[in-house]
């Protein structure tokens, strides 16, 4: 069976356990990976995944191109892998970045608006959706109802402004706040991962939440290293749903969103 974790960081050796450690302050939770590509690869493996999609948040402007470069090289040293590049708010030439990284073969970008203190529709970031709008998948990080910067509104207000822009609006459109995402993001067309939001929803809500917005609009991820990937497939897979519904979500709809055959 393919799986594709849509939804994965990954951190050089010498940060992993000070990047990881952040994190599991910033949601209080204790973490259950050690955010290194050889941890990953090794819970990939457990779990059956076949692919992964991996990318790193950049929190200032400096650590963008070294950020890319390395999701570039592990995505060059390790087939499974699908590398995403960071951008930030305040990065110079967005353009050149942009074109850079798709010459490093990188497939699309991250951003998580709550971790980079912007909103998401501030005005440097749309300028950049506009920059990859039709070109390049974008996976965002959306809500925290400790804050407004990803609120399931702003994402409205940035697919309404730019229809082309691919878009996965991750945890369920919006993490913690999953029926204000309802609410706003019911009718839009983007993509929503599985991440950080089945492990607090339960099946019945999980999949209430699938049947809303449609099994093709779904991706699986693990927020790897914030979850254990094997735990999150198990998870899944309790989810009463029908064979074709799983193999959208596990692997097809993946390739709709990065917009290249995986397999």
């Amino acid at each position: 069976m393919n799986i594709v974790d849509a939804h994965c960081h990954i951190y050089p050796d010498a940060i992993a356990s000070k990047a990881v450690e952040n994190v599991g302050k910033f949601y209080n939770i204790a973490m259950t990976g050690v955010g290194t590509v050889e941890n990953l690869l090794a819970q990939q493996k457990a779990a059956g995944i076949s692919r992964s999609i991996v990318h790193s948040v950049a929190l200032r402007a400096g650590s963008v191109c070294s950020i890319n470069d390395f999701i570039a090289e592990q995505t060059r040293l390790h087939e499974s892998f699908v590398g995403f590049a960071a951008m930030h708010q305040d990065f110079e030439d967005m353009e050149a970045e942009v074109q850079r990284a798709e010459a490093l073969g990188l497939k699309g970008f991250k951003l998580h608006p709550d971790s980079q203190s912007v909103n998401a529709d501030d005005p440097r970031l749309m300028r950049f959706y506009e920059i990859i709008e039709g070109r390049l998948p974008l996976i965002l990080h959306c809500g925290d109802y400790r804050w407004d910067n990803s609120h399931p509104r702003r994402i409205k207000a940035i697919l309404r402004a730019f229809p082309k822009l691919v878009l996965n609006a991750a945890h369920f459109g919006g993490w913690s706040i999953y029926d204000l995402a309802v609410e706003y993001l019911e009718d839009e067309t983007c993509f929503m991962d599985v991440s950080s939001a089945s492990v607090y929803l339960g099946p019945r809500r999980t999949k209430e939440l699938i049947e809303i917005y449609g099994a093709d609009r779904i991706l699986f991820g693990s927020d790897y290293p914030m979850w254990n990937p094997a735990e999150e497939v198990e998870r899944f897979m309790k989810n009463d749903l029908t064979d074709e519904q799983r193999e959208l979500i596990l692997w097809k709809n993946a390739e709709g969103f990065v917009g290249d055959a995986l397999f």
